[in-house]
């Protein structure tokens, strides 16, 4: 999947949360994980600075 990084602490995306845009229109966010019991098979929790969702939303097409 090809995604373009809309906003991030960090430039190389690797190691630092980021969010994405992704070919398919959607966005895809990269954080730390969160430990949460309820978290269904196949789905993971990601925790991200609010900055860097309203960094995100601003740099949105």
């Amino acid at each position: 999947m090809r995604m373009t990084k809309l906003a991030g602490t960090c430039d190389d995306g690797i190691d630092c949360p980021a969010v994405f845009l992704t070919e398919r229109g959607t966005i895809a966010v990269q954080g730390d994980l969160v430990d949460y019991i309820n978290t269904p098979l196949g789905e993971a929790i990601v925790e991200i600075p609010v900055a860097l969702l309203l960094e995100a939303a601003n740099a949105t097409p």
